[in-house]
């Protein structure tokens, strides 16, 4: 079967004064026509890299170093730069983090859409307002006819970031990349950015790659759960079983650690140590200075994903492998 979009063995690397560093390893999973799949972990797992990745967005002095970026057949990654701006913000887009670094202060957003539109496609500038007119209305920003004059500073944070989900529909891509859309806004209105973009997914039949730390959103929006860790997939599976039955210790660890999991008047789980760096990545697997499962193979050699219960399930942990965890 053909995949949406297949990530094969994918490997990005920064060129330092030291040295070449890896920041992603070996990852490989793959995204059909309308999935939402969530990419977890702590900062610095590789989590945006990978996105950035996809659509060939990687600066200097980063360089995707290894493996495929399949779309649609095509290979992204092997493309040149005006073939990667045909699939760019028009069959692929992508969501930022913050609004503000991604929207012009200085034009009115009515300017930055219609620019957008007539990037992508052969239409009237008539025609460009129209569909960007629509956009705003799909993404439930009130009197859209005004909005188009206004200026980003208009806006509040939530309706600034639903103007970047609106930008992001306006070429009808197949696959939304939306990286932390919502680190920057209060609970009420992060809920209510999830529950558009799940919308949007259904009735648009768009794919969804959702970049995020937070387990408790990307358990109520996504399909699938890739959790990554040094710039590796440790763990993926469907993700009511992730969730319900995580399985790799680092997974256990970041459940463990939502406050809906702990108990009243008890202090919050957490995770000792923290994310190595790039430049002094543990031999072996990444995780076992962190680890209360570790064994000697750990400090030697890097595990392999492996299969356990089903193929839907893939985990990489040498205690699992032998039978030593479940």
């Amino acid at each position: 079967m053909d995949h949406l979009l297949e990530i094969q063995n994918l490997e990005v690397k920064f060129r330092l004064r030291s040295g070449e560093v890896t920041a992603i390893n070996d990852v490989s999973f793959f995204l059909d026509q309308g999935e939402r799949v969530g990419l977890v972990g702590e900062s610095g797992a590789g989590k945006s890299v990978t996105g950035f990745a996809i659509i060939k967005l990687i600066s200097k002095p980063g360089f995707i170093s290894g493996g495929k970026v399949l779309f649609e057949g095509r290979d992204i990654a092997g493309l040149s730069i005006e073939e990667v701006r045909n699939i760019r913000g028009n069959r692929i887009s992508m969501i930022f983090q913050d609004p503000m670094m991604t929207l012009n202060p200085v034009l009115s957003i009515g300017t930055q859409m219609t620019e957008t539109i007539l990037a992508h496609k052969n239409v009237s500038k008539a025609e460009a307002q129209a569909i960007a007119l629509d956009k705003l209305k799909k993404v439930h920003i009130p009197s859209p006819e005004k909005r188009l004059d206004q200026y980003p500073h208009e806006f509040s944070g939530g309706m600034r970031q639903r103007i970047v989900i609106a930008i992001a529909l306006l070429t009808d891509p197949a696959v939304i990349i939306a990286d932390e859309p919502t680190t920057a806004l209060d609970v009420t209105i992060q809920a209510e950015i999830m529950d558009l973009l799940s919308e949007l997914c259904e009735s648009e039949k768009m794919a969804l790659i959702l970049i995020t730390h937070d387990l408790g959103v990307v358990s109520q929006v996504t399909d699938r759960i890739i959790v990554m860790y040094a710039g590796r997939i440790v763990e993926q599976g469907l993700t009511r079983d992730v969730v319900s039955n995580p399985r790799h210790p680092y997974t256990k660890g970041l459940i463990a650690a939502l406050p809906e999991s702990q108990q009243r008047g008890k202090a919050l789980s957490q995770i000792p140590g923290t994310m190595p760096s790039l430049t002094d990545m543990p031999q072996g697997c990444s995780f076992h200075p962190r680890c209360e499962l570790v064994m000697p193979i750990c400090k030697e050699k890097v595990p392999e994903l492996i299969e356990l219960d089903n193929k839907n399930a893939l985990v990489a942990c040498h205690a699992l492998a032998k039978g030593g965890a479940s």
